[in-house]
């Protein structure tokens, strides 16, 4: 049995709770939706910039945390490699806070209830509006030779992953809000199809003002998996990583004019420090830097440890966890009930309005 704080042991799993009490409570709030693609380790990124507000909207909202393995198909991933990558996003996501007493964390392809619905809302998804989509067109351009009917009706499944539970308020980031609105677009011409005002739209939500933008260690933009190894730190990134991957961040000259403009690459650090590190940590690199006296190598070190710092309860976590296979076991399976619990409701009332009977 583990005794995590912000995770919850396997023993009280299945609780005695009342679990028609659970269904009103629920039954009350708002319903969220959010997954992640099961391509690899989570970062500074995905913690600041979306699971810290995901440990915080769980207790104020009805909230489906899925691992987008379906998603990560597009990619051709070996079946192995695809097995380790859904687990360590379900070790991170429990290490990082989510409760799955609280939350519903599962798996996609656990739910095939959603791949039923991808497969009604491609009935009425025209080809023009897929091939139109931004991040299809990207992915064109980036993998001429890998250009899958999964990555043209990507949209269609992200789709069926919100409106499998008739979700209203989806964290998305701005990459993700064309998606968003195709989902609306697919769930209103459901609609207007059947005549049935069934699915809800769904919207951008962001739980909080403060939005956190984490930059990549190569100055280049944002923090993310497929930017390269030394782009990300990672959650479960060993202290020794860290220092080196902070190290070899990208720097300048160093400023030659008090107060100058910083480039992006040294912004970044700064953006960096400002998220990991104290107020005074960062008011004294910031004053070094605009009096002419920074040294990089000094800052990177601070940086780091700092970062180290910051990760260590969340690293302790992953390494408890992953120790316990049979948590593991046991939130995927609990994960995976809840959801096609609510699942299975929508499936069954498309089928009907579809007009899929029995005799």
């Amino acid at each position: 049995m583990l005794h995590i704080k912000s995770s919850v042991p396997s023993s009280k799993i299945f609780s005695s709770s009342s679990k028609i009490e659970k269904i009103l409570t629920f039954a009350a709030m708002e319903i969220v939706v959010s997954g992640i693609r099961s391509t690899g380790n989570l970062h500074l990124g995905n913690y600041y910039g979306a699971i810290q507000n995901f440990v915080k909207m769980q207790h104020e909202y009805n909230c489906f945390f899925f691992i987008a393995d379906l998603h990560s198909l597009t990619t051709h991933p070996t079946p192995a490699s695809l097995h380790t990558n859904v687990k360590s996003v379900l070790i991170e996501y429990l290490a990082a806070g989510i409760d799955p007493e609280k939350a519903t964390i599962y798996v996609q392809s656990d739910v095939p209830e959603i791949a039923e619905l991808y497969l009604y809302l491609n009935m009425n998804a025209y080809l023009g509006e897929l091939e139109r989509s931004t991040s299809f067109k990207d992915k064109v351009r980036a993998n001429p030779e890998n250009v899958n009917a999964g990555l043209l009706t990507y949209p269609v499944l992200m789709a069926a992953d919100i409106l499998i539970h008739k979700a209203t308020k989806v964290p998305v980031g701005k990459d993700q809000e064309q998606h968003l609105e195709m989902a609306r677009t697919f769930g209103n011409r459901f609609n207007r199809l059947y005549n049935n005002e069934y699915f809800p739209e769904p919207y951008a939500f962001n739980f909080s003002s403060n939005l956190v933008k984490i930059p990549g260690l190569d100055g280049k933009g944002k923090m993310g998996k497929s930017e390269g190894e030394g782009n990300a730190i990672f959650l479960g990134d060993a202290p020794e990583v860290i220092r080196k991957k902070v190290m070899r961040a990208v720097t300048d000259s160093g400023p030659t004019v008090e107060n100058q403009q910083k480039p992006d690459e040294i912004q970044n650090l700064f953006d960096l420090m400002k998220v990991v590190s104290t107020q005074d940590t960062y008011d004294h690199f910031n004053n070094l830097y605009n009096t002419c006296q920074v040294r990089y190598g000094d800052l990177k070190k601070q940086l780091a440890e700092d970062m180290i710092i910051a990760t260590a309860p969340i690293r302790d976590r992953i390494n408890a966890i992953a120790a316990d296979t049979d948590y593991l076991s046991k939130v995927a399976k609990m994960g995976a009930e809840k959801a096609r619990e609510s699942a299975s409701r929508t499936i069954s009332d498309v089928r009907e309005i579809i007009g899929f009977r029995s005799f």
